[in-house]
């Protein structure tokens, strides 16, 4: 009888302990998912819950292969925007817990709004289904999208017949691209693979594997040293383009208000990133150095006389000398832009 009641008050406390982790790691989840919005900057503490506070003997945070005790911000292992980790709760009776979240921090700089001027307006192919766009004296390099349709082709500014044109078999959806001196890098969605092309008559030199963290393949751009990629989501990769699955260094996107994902089309000019964010109408002008958002340039009423539908977007962003040219899937003009610089 002795033994019975033992077993059952075992089983009891092993109930009501497990009862109190759950709880515990509920209100964490709950906590943390109330700050995504809110975020943090650097140097404030994450400020957990009480409950979860006292429950623990020990609390620390990894961030992949790193770890850290403690809750405060330290841009030593936080980056700016959104950055992904594990609580590993050590628990006072022995044991451990682990949690997943997402902790974003934003700058405490205040994004300048640029205005701009049209200058020239330029015809453009409304079958486009525009990913890369990069102009280089006055040939346009254009990598088009859409299985069954996908292209990379060069064409005269002012003119969509094309100069030359590479098509992709069926099952590639090509997206963004860049010129990186005589040759042409071109990225596709889902394939997980990307294409390089000679420059002149863009026959393909080699296929290349793109890193297993960018998720997919979206925006590409070149900053004279590195390829700079996205995939949809906040980030930015910095690839070696000798040795494009070699990630040299990753960083996220974030402004005062958020952390700004659906990063698309990429173009470096002057030190800085110019992105656009899929389906938004404004480009974002981007530190290459933290991700830090440093202006956004509204283009709600270009993008309102060329978009019909959900796909026909505003992406698309080259510069020639000072001036900037925009265009967007399935449009039929790209603009010679004049913005203001402070």
């Amino acid at each position: 009888m002795k033994k019975k009641t033992t077993v059952f008050l075992v089983l009891c406390l092993f109930v009501v302990s497990c009862n109190k982790e759950n709880e515990i790691l509920e209100r964490l989840d709950e906590y943390m998912k109330s700050r995504e919005a809110k975020g943090y900057h650097f140097g404030d503490d994450l400020a957990l819950p009480k409950e979860v506070i006292n429950y623990a003997d020990g609390i620390e945070i990894s961030f992949g292969e790193r770890k850290i005790s403690g809750t405060r911000i330290d841009d030593g292992y936080y980056m700016l925007g959104e950055n992904n980790i594990t609580f590993h709760i050590r628990k006072k009776n022995g044991g451990m817990l682990y949690r997943d979240a997402t902790v974003n921090v934003y700058s405490r700089r205040i994004p300048e709004s640029l205005g701009y001027e049209i200058v020239r307006e330029y015809p453009h192919d409304p079958e486009s289904f525009t990913q890369g766009f990069q102009i280089q004296g006055d040939e346009v390099y254009e990598s088009d999208g859409q299985n069954g349709s996908s292209r990379i082709w060069k064409y005269k500014l002012g003119s969509i017949t094309p100069i030359v044109q590479a098509r992709q078999e069926d099952e590639y959806f090509s997206e963004g691209a860049t010129l990186v001196g005589n040759k042409v890098y071109q990225l596709t969605w889902k394939n997980r693979v990307g294409f390089i092309y000679d420059k002149n008559s863009l026959k393909t030199i080699s296929k290349f594997s793109y890193p297993s963290v960018m998720e997919e393949g979206w925006g590409l751009t070149y900053d004279g040293e590195s390829l700079i990629a996205s995939d949809g989501s906040s980030r930015l990769y910095f690839l070696d383009p000798e040795n494009p699955t070699e990630v040299k260094k990753i960083i996220s996107v974030a402004s005062n208000t958020e952390a700004h994902k659906n990063i698309n089309e990429l173009e470096y000019y002057k030190g800085a990133i110019y992105a656009n964010v899929w389906q938004k109408p404004y480009i974002l002008k981007i530190n290459p150095e933290n991700g830090e958002v440093l202006a956004k340039i509204d283009f709600i009423q270009i993008a309102k006389e060329n978009t019909k539908g959900v796909d026909d977007v505003l992406n698309g962003i080259a510069f020639r000398g000072e001036n900037m040219f925009i265009t967007g899937k399935n449009w039929s003009k790209i603009y010679e832009i004049r913005t203001e610089q402070k």
